[in-house]
């Protein structure tokens, strides 16, 4: 049997919903691919490729296959026993496991290629206090962030107004702004976004949102730059983003976004040093804050929705090309090799017994 691609969508994501419609779009726009569905108990289904969302309101669709994943070389999804003869996955998750590294890894131990960024790199994307430190000392310019600790004596060493984030997250979801400490704590203690942490920031008064996408394949490049709209409480929110425009993308854009050539030439620069040091691989979407034509970098999109597709404007791209293209670079990309030097069985000879080791 001859390999295909296959597009990989849902997952156990707060982005779970957004998911499935970019996966659909992949299916719709890339002949002949396995559409595989990864509902959010966890389970793996092989789904017909023009299935429209609204079959999935309820849950696993009626026409779906179930699939195991097992995790050996050279198996990876299987149905009835046979592994799909897959060529490279698109993942298109967004959030959660099927974007912040867990996915990659598993995809890894089975050798398939996939789209987007390794297994490391996804997890320093979805890692905001990480990313953040990792853009700082590489001389990029970030405003200063801090976990949140609780205590007052634990306030960061810059006052308020602040924007709580999720550590671990992306699209907007669970972000707050706070005009004091106390605030701070308190919404880090009552809202569920935060079970895993929670990064706190100064709330750039003034500034605007700057998005823009890049693409490491055929080779390098910049998308049109955007300047989303903000809600009244001056964040450009998850809602804003998807819930209000079908997923797609959000009304009240400035696209492409009015700046000086400085800005624009600044863009260009940092998002090209924000590849490099993020390792950053297929479509993702860089934000950054601007105020004042200073430009500083806020987060990384790894797996951004739809693939950030409204972006390529100049000149357009079509999505079905952009898919393509994404696959073609996981094609060409060597699956990951884990090394065993080093355990030639000399530690275990030498060891002696284990209740020695006990003792």
């Amino acid at each position: 049997m001859m390999s295909k691609p296959a597009v990989v969508f849902g997952g156990p994501s707060d982005e779970h919903d957004i998911s499935i419609l970019t996966g659909l779009q992949v299916a719709r726009a890339v002949e002949d691919i396995e559409a595989i569905y990864w509902s959010k108990a966890g389970d793996w289904f092989a789904v017909p490729p023009d299935l429209e969302a609204s079959e999935f309101v309820d849950g696993v669709p009626r026409k779906a296959r179930e699939l195991t994943f097992v995790a050996a070389p050279g198996q990876g999804f299987v149905l009835k026993r046979k592994p799909l003869e897959i060529s490279a996955v698109l993942i298109a998750c967004h959030g959660g496991p099927g974007e912040d590294g867990t996915l990659q890894g598993l995809l890894d131990l089975v050798g398939l290629r996939y789209t987007g960024p390794g297994q490391a790199a996804s997890a320093l994307g979805m890692d905001k206090l990480a990313f953040g430190s990792a853009m700082a000392s590489a001389g990029l310019p970030t405003l200063p962030r801090a976990m949140v600790a609780s205590g007052e004596e634990n306030a960061p060493g810059f006052g308020g107004p602040f924007i709580v984030k999720p550590r671990f997250g992306g699209s907007s979801i669970g972000i707050e702004v706070a005009e004091d400490w106390g605030t701070v704590l308190a919404l880090k203690n009552a809202s569920r976004y935060f079970d895993q942490g929670a990064v706190v920031e100064p709330f750039l008064n003034g500034s605007r949102d700057l998005q823009v996408a890049v693409r490491t394949y055929p080779q390098w490049e910049l998308s049109a730059v955007e300047a989303p709209a903000r809600s009244a409480e001056g964040i450009y929110s998850y809602d804003q983003k998807y819930l209000a425009w079908g997923g797609e993308v959000s009304a009240g854009r400035e696209l492409p976004a009015t700046m000086g050539p400085a800005v624009a030439g600044q863009v260009s620069g940092m998002s090209r040093r924000v590849t490099e040091v993020a390792d950053l691989r297929g479509i993702a979407r860089i934000d950054y804050l601007e105020k004042d034509g200073e430009l500083y970098v806020n987060e990384v999109n790894t797996i951004p929705g739809s693939m950030a597709v409204y972006l390529w404007i100049a000149p357009p791209i079509d999505r079905g090309q952009l898919f393509r293209d994404m696959l073609a670079e996981a094609q060409a990309t060597a699956t990951r090799v884990f090394s065993t030097a080093g355990s030639d069985g000399t530690a275990l000879r030498s060891a002696g017994s284990i209740a020695s080791k006990l003792g």
